[in-house]
């Protein structure tokens, strides 16, 4: 009675339905071709899943693309300033080297953080971490032009504030 019951369970199964399913449906394949699969006259057809394309990123965006349109802006800015930069300020050879090195921080650190902003809709708190992002931007780059194009470090006390800002913004993505 028990070799009975052990093939009855290795037969009636429904890994082994499964299985011989399969099998069966790959041999209606191999044989009579794809047309035993289409619906006869008399069945109802399968109704078909209609594949959407999916969304664009702008769209996933949602509640964070203020951001990307922040960054569109910041990135023009840093062009804008880079070029400013390499046409009067870095050339002026009456500039103190430390402006010169000053302004070239800012704007590589502008343009990271620029692409930093870019990420942030996919972020879980987007406005956390965008914010800081766009205060560091202002405090650390802002701070470091103004010191290269004037000669006037007033302000320089606020770059590492704003350098604090930018790791915050960085931490924050974690979250």
């Amino acid at each position: 009675m028990f070799g009975a019951d052990a093939l009855n369970f290795i037969f009636q199964n429904p890994l082994a339905d499964t299985t011989v399913s399969i099998i069966t449906k790959t041999a209606k394949i191999l044989t009579k071709g794809a047309d035993a699969f289409l619906p006869k006259p008399n069945q109802q057809p399968v109704q078909q899943i209609i594949k959407m394309d999916p969304e664009p990123l702008w769209k996933l965006a949602g509640r964070g693309g203020i951001f990307v349109k922040l960054a569109a802006i910041s990135g023009s800015a840093a062009v804008v300033l880079g070029a400013y930069g390499a046409h009067t300020v870095l050339p002026d050879k009456d500039k103190d080297e430390n402006a010169k090195v000053a302004f070239q921080t800012a704007n590589r650190y502008h343009f990271f953080h620029t692409l930093a902003l870019l990420g942030v809709p996919l972020c879980r708190y987007p406005a956390i971490s965008g914010s800081l992002f766009i205060l560091g931007l202002s405090l650390f780059s802002g701070t470091c032009y103004y010191y290269s194009i004037t000669g006037d470090n007033r302000f320089r006390r606020l770059t590492p504030v704003g350098g604090t800002c930018l790791i915050l913004g960085w931490i924050a993505m974690l979250f």
